[in-house]
C-alpha cells in the first residue's frame, strides 16, 4: 500500500508520525504542503473524506488566530478553497493518504496502529 504524508517540515506532529511510519517499516512518501500546494480537486476530496472544511481546520492555530474575521467564515466551497491554497498551514496536520482511498489526519501512536493494522 502507497502511502503519502501531508504536511509541514517543521510540523513537530509531522516528524513523529514520519518516525513513527519509518518505526513500523511503513514506506511512505512525505509533502511539505506549504512547498506543493494541494489543487482544488485534492482539498475537495479530502474535505469529503474528512467531514467538511471545518473538521480540516486547526482552530487553535497562530495563523487561524491572526486571520481577519471576515476570512474565519468562508461563504462557499470556492472561498475555503482559496483560504486553504493560501495558508496551507491551517489544514490539521498530518493528513494520511493511502492508495486504497482512505485519507485521515493528525497523529497518535493508537490511532496510526489502527489504521495500518498493528497490533
Amino acid at each position: 500500500m502507497n502511502t503519502t504524508l501531508y504536511g509541514l517540515n517543521n510540523c513537530d506532529t509531522c516528524r513523529k508520525a514520519r518516525k513513527w511510519l519509518d518505526r513500523f517499516g511503513i514506506a511512505h512518501e512525505f509533502i511539505d504542503y506549504r512547498d506543493q500546494r494541494q489543487s482544488p480537486e485534492t482539498l475537495t476530496e479530502w474535505k469529503d473524506k474528512l467531514g467538511g472544511w471545518e473538521a480540516m481546520i486547526n482552530k487553535s492555530s497562530t495563523t487561524w488566530r491572526q486571520l481577519p474575521d471576515n476570512r474565519k467564515a468562508p461563504g462557499s466551497d470556492a472561498e475555503w478553497k482559496l483560504l486553504l491554497r493560501e495558508y496551507p498551514q491551517l489544514i490539521r496536520r498530518p493528513v494520511v493518504v493511502t492508495d486504497d482511498g482512505q485519507v485521515t489526519q493528525r497523529f497518535s501512536d493508537n490511532g496510526f496502529k489502527q489504521r495500518f493494522g498493528i497490533a
